[in-house]
């Protein structure tokens, strides 16, 4: 009887210590995307933009389409960004014959978080911008370059929205009177600075 009494008590303790024991780890926890090692290193934009158009004489409104960019990330803070736009729709009112813009831009982006789900980033492009449907502007194509600024807001880890401006700077003609532009002096190139905005979409991968 002593001895069953002894074994039954034994086994208590090597019953209940097991239990103890599994119970002080933590259960598994599922782990976010982005702690996964699933980091992106490309973004996609895509919206709607406008630019002003300082190089068509007598204009009164700019111009809006659309704005493309493909970002590579280098880490957490740097990238290089590709940047196309097309603008071909008067805002606002009409333009002297049927002008069209088309831009593309390459460089340098610098980007960090603002707060929470809030994204900054600031860069610096250079490229080219093509005037067509206007007869009077010269170059068609002029070396243009600038900054810009913009933010995204995070609406998950792949997907953002985004606003973004723009101080674009080209060289084209500058003549005061519709004359073309193989007449003389007065179709000399000048720099003209152009102000862009956009708004649309963001999907990293």
């Amino acid at each position: 009887m002593k001895k069953l009494l002894f074994t039954i008590l034994a086994m208590v303790p090597a019953a209940i210590f097991p239990l103890a024991a599994s119970s002080q780890i933590a259960p598994d926890r599922p782990v976010r995307a982005e702690r996964a090692g699933t980091a992106t290193k490309y973004e996609i934009f895509a919206g709607y933009g406008y630019t002003s158009l300082n190089q068509v004489n007598q204009s009164r409104n700019g111009l809006q389409g659309v704005n493309l960019s493909v970002t590579r990330d280098w880490g957490k803070y740097f990238g290089v960004t590709a940047d196309g736009g097309y603008y071909a729709y008067a805002y606002g009112g009409t333009n002297p014959g049927d002008p069209t813009v088309e831009t593309v831009l390459f460089g340098p982006v610098l980007h960090a978080n603002l707060f929470r789900n809030l994204d900054g980033f600031f860069h610096v492009l250079l490229g080219g911008e093509h005037t067509g449907g206007e007869k009077y502007t010269h170059p068609k194509v002029s070396f243009a370059g600038g900054v810009g600024v913009g933010a995204d807001y995070k609406l998950s880890h792949r997907m953002s929205l985004r606003i973004s401006g723009d101080d674009i700077a080209s060289s084209f003609s500058s003549n005061t009177s519709n004359i073309l532009c193989n007449e003389g002096d007065e179709c000399s190139a000048h720099r003209r600075n152009n102000a862009r905005a956009a708004v649309g979409v963001v999907y990293k991968f």
